[in-house]
């Protein structure tokens, strides 16, 4: 062996659940592989002459951190103008878009807007009028699935009324027919769109590789993407012409209703391609919507009566679709929120195993993502499926309160809003849980939804009381979310996931050991570095 790189740390946790062996403090890397494990002793028999050698000191090493839902490209679109994820009431909602306005002559856009902030009051385009003037005006709600336009923003896309779409999206209108200005899901949102000046792809180059080093300097080394485009692709390539992605990453196109076997066939071509460190490796489908908006598919109404209808007009559309690419040996992942959603997907992947050879079914990993309201008997159906459960801990301690108060709680009622985001129930009977952000959704730092996955509400916030905290993870659990389970939920759990000879060279290096401290402590302490390939892609300059 001739290692081109050793790594040392104090603590080294190789999530080898297999070969756990003894406690490791060296890790040797040749071409990009893990060569070998062992301890100080061992690593100073591994170096050569030219071996580098990485000393850590007292820190702690851990396979990369991968998240397992995130939209990088796509967060490109959502993350303009106004950030408003701090903006706690309406009143704090009205002053940052007053500074926000006007600022370039064009469109006033914000994003992150919570709907708790507007309390009592109506979501409506008046009160984007209020600050908007004659300036056309879009903002962006957290959830991704739904925007509010002001007057002029609908009188420039000729938006008079309802709309008949192919999936489920609606332009929300009053009793007389007037559109309120708010638009729920993607059709209805790209009516406004579609008219709002785009930037250069220069200047996304730039956004993108900005926020993918923003990425590795909070400790990931991958990320499962939710979705994927031509121009996601170019991007990619443009920015791999310049040098390595400092992330791999993992993408999933979106197939939607209405899309047909010949869409299906060019999405099927798809997998496999990509660069150095960017593929295409899945299928992205909905079930449903969101709860905030009342387009998740629930079994019973919610509070307003809405969140009944599927994604897809017609579900069995959609599991003719995931039947499709699973007999392909594709595996798919779709967004299911509400219990009847839940409940669909897990039927049409129940089902496979009657129309898909069993080598295949083994060997292809499906997933579910979200799962934000379940009863019993769907925990228990998840294990029997052989189903991965990706799951976003901090839609949880972000957006909902253990009082119930909150938006997405008072619609669901006290039962359901008790079933929320079940990942420890979930962990106990067996299940892959993979864990992720849904950035921009939800802030990316993986450190601090590491710790609100055990404490059930927001890191460094004491204060708080937490939500359904019979939930919560362990530290261990937790980090597997990110490690183990990660790769496991990608089907990549042979080449990756642990620190194990012959698996890929990617760590994490931390501060403080996300075994043994406390959350709160955790989740305000330094990432120290990141590689992949062996490679260092983040040091701080005190370690570099």
């Amino acid at each position: 062996m001739t290692p081109d790189l050793i790594i040392l740390a104090d603590t080294i946790h190789t999530m080898d659940e297999l070969h756990p062996g003894q406690p490791v403090q060296a890790v040797a890397i040749s071409d990009g592989l893990i060569a070998a494990v062992g301890s100080r002793q061992d690593a100073g028999q591994w170096q050569q002459t030219d071996t580098q050698v990485v000393d850590l000191g007292n820190a702690t090493l851990t396979p990369g951190l991968v998240d397992c839902h995130i939209h990088p490209v796509f967060g490109l679109d959502l993350t303009v103008g106004a950030d408003l994820n701090g903006a706690a009431t309406l009143k704090d909602v009205l002053t940052v878009l007053r500074a926000e306005a006007g600022h370039d002559g064009g469109w006033l856009r914000g994003w992150g807007l919570n709907p708790n902030a507007f309390g009592s009051v109506q979501l409506h385009r008046s009160v984007l009028d209020r600050v908007s003037g004659e300036q056309p005006a879009f903002i962006r709600l957290f959830d991704g699935h739904s925007a509010l336009a002001n007057s002029r923003a609908l009188e420039l896309a000729g938006i008079h009324g309802s709309y008949d779409f192919d999936q489920a999206s609606e332009v929300v209108c009053d009793a007389d027919g007037v559109p309120t200005g708010l638009l729920l899901e993607a059709a209805a949102m790209e009516l406004v769109q579609r008219h709002i000046p785009q930037e250069s792809f220069a200047q996304r180059k730039a956004r993108l590789g900005e926020l993918l080093r923003d990425f590795a300097r909070s400790g990931l080394t991958g990320g499962h993407i939710m979705d994927h485009s031509e121009e996601s692709a170019a991007l990619f390539q443009a920015l791999e012409a310049e040098g390595e992605l400092p992330l791999r990453l993992r993408s999933a196109p979106w197939c939607m209703p209405g899309s047909g076997e010949a869409t299906w066939k060019e999405l099927a071509r798809s997998i496999g391609t990509g660069g150095r460190r960017w593929s295409v490796e899945a299928i992205k489908l909905f079930v449903d919507g969101t709860v905030d908006n009342g387009t998740a598919w629930l079994y019973e109404p919610d509070v307003h009566g809405q969140s009944t209808a599927p994604f897809w007009p017609r579900p069995e559309e959609y599991s003719a679709a995931v039947r499709y690419f699973a007999s392909r040996g594709i595996p798919t992942a779709t967004h299911a929120i509400g219990d009847a959603g839940v409940d669909h997907v897990l039927e049409a992947l129940e089902s496979l195993c009657h129309v898909v050879p069993g080598d295949v079914l083994r060997r292809t990993v499906h997933r579910i993502e979200h799962i934000e309201t379940v009863p019993d008997e769907l925990v228990e159906r998840f294990r029997g499926a052989g189903v991965v459960a990706s799951m976003q801990p901090t839609h949880c301690t972000h957006y909902s309160m253990a009082d119930h108060s909150d938006n997405w709680s008072t619609r669901l009622g006290t039962e359901r809003a008790g079933r929320a985001w079940r990942c420890r129930d979930l962990r106990d009977v067996g299940v892959t849980l993979g864990i992720g952000s849904d950035w921009p959704i939800a802030p990316f730092e993986p450190l601090p939804i590491i710790a609100d996955a055990q404490l059930r509400r927001r890191s460094g916030h004491p204060d708080q009381q937490p939500i359904a905290p019979s939930q919560a993870l362990t530290a261990l659990q937790a980090l597997e979310g990110y490690t183990s389970h990660a790769a496991k939920a990608a089907g990549l759990w042979d080449v990756s996931g642990s620190i194990t000879v012959g698996k890929r060279a990617d760590f994490t290096a931390f501060e403080l050991d996300p075994l043994t401290t406390a959350p709160d402590e955790f989740a305000a302490s330094s990432v120290l570095g990141t590689f992949v390939d062996g490679e260092i892609q983040f040091m701080l300059e005190r370690l570099a």
